[in-house]
């Protein structure tokens, strides 16, 4: 049972672009709720506390206080401008009652507490982005070292095969017709070894993604998915020009983890595949109408998400969005944002 990947009509994906805008917020309601509201006045009256203590005295020690909280707010999953806006509604509000005797000295220590403050977000920034750099490179180095080891089971195994086919096809004219039999079987089974072989090269890293683009590599990727599966793939692909080759070495990577995943998990009776591109940014949305999951879980440690887990990381590396989003009987979707503004590269024809 076979069935050929169908392209869906133009603006299927359109909506792609808004995929990744999802709620925020902390959560609120039941004992979490209670739990993390506790936290958050503990969290305001330590800023207060501290921030008064700066502007009466100005001592150093205090200001190291504030690189602390920082650290706390950051930590509770704060942001800068929810930190900002909280400092300055404590500014408003004890000025407001107690106008400071000296409003520039107050104003420039208010200004330097803040600013340490949010020291604790540029760090992590830094460190964030050099965590990335690293993420980068390391992807850059695996996809180096997958092309090499595809190339190589492609191109030195197969001489090694057709050689040993050659061998073969000496020996069985010096054989009886019994053994020439056995010598048309044993070549019947390196011809399966041949295109095992050649399947495994591909799935490693498909030629056709350096030579040809993504787009030819992935309307190979859903036709081999669907002749093994039975499963229709709809697709809209839409890539006016070449990407940059890790953006679409991610996207191959994101849709070969998630048609796996259909293939294992999913139970579905059909799937759409949607890679689009705008001059800012390059979208990609893969969902089924299978069984559906807890998304949570597929991101905890020991959970069934490691594929997604590597996916994630690596759209990270680039800078990117991932959402994940499904309900049991409601089928699961992997919706992808990649920003393309600040990239520079060559263009391939």
């Amino acid at each position: 049972m076979s069935a050929k990947p169908t392209l869906v009509q133009p603006g299927r994906a359109a909506a792609i672009g808004k995929a990744t805008a999802g709620p925020k917020g902390r959560h609120k309601g039941g004992i979490g709720g209670v739990a993390t509201q506790a936290s958050s006045a503990d969290w305001k009256q330590r800023y207060a506390a501290a921030l008064a203590a700066y502007l009466r005295e100005g001592k150093e020690l205090q200001l190291q206080r504030a690189y602390e909280l920082g650290r706390a707010a950051l930590g509770e999953g704060r942001g800068v401008v929810e930190l900002v806006m909280e400092h300055h509604q404590i500014l408003l509000r004890d000025w407001t009652l107690r106008p400071p005797a000296e409003p520039r000295q107050a104003l420039q220590r208010g200004g330097a507490f803040l600013r340490e403050a949010i020291s604790a977000f540029e760090m992590t920034h830094r460190g964030f982005g050099d965590a990335s750099a690293a993420l980068r490179r390391m992807h850059e180095f695996v996809e180096k070292e997958a092309k090499r080891i595809a190339y190589a089971l492609h191109d030195g195994a197969a001489q090694l095969l057709a050689v040993l086919h050659l061998k073969l096809e000496d020996l069985a004219r010096s054989l009886p017709p019994a053994g020439r039999s056995r010598v048309r079987e044993t070549r019947q089974l390196l011809d399966e070894i041949e295109g095992q072989l050649r399947a495994l090269a591909h799935e490693i890293r498909p030629a056709a993604l350096d030579d040809l683009g993504l787009t030819a590599a992935l309307q190979t990727l859903v036709e081999s998915f669907t002749q093994r599966t039975g499963i229709p793939v709809h697709c809209d692909f839409r890539q006016s020009q070449r990407w940059p080759p890790e953006i679409e070495t991610t996207l191959y990577r994101i849709v070969q983890e998630a048609l796996n995943n259909v293939r294992k998990h999913a139970r579905a009776r059909s799937v759409t595949v949607a890679v689009t591109g705008q001059p800012d940014a390059v979208f990609c949305a893969i969902q089924d109408d299978g069984v559906g999951c807890d998304p949570a879980r597929l991101f905890q440690p020991g959970g069934d998400g490691l594929g997604l887990i590597g996916i994630r990381e690596r759209v990270q590396a680039l800078g990117g969005k991932l959402e994940v989003r499904s309900a049991h009987g409601q089928g699961t979707g992997i919706f992808v944002r990649i920003n393309l503004e600040g990239r520079s590269w060559p263009l391939k024809s």
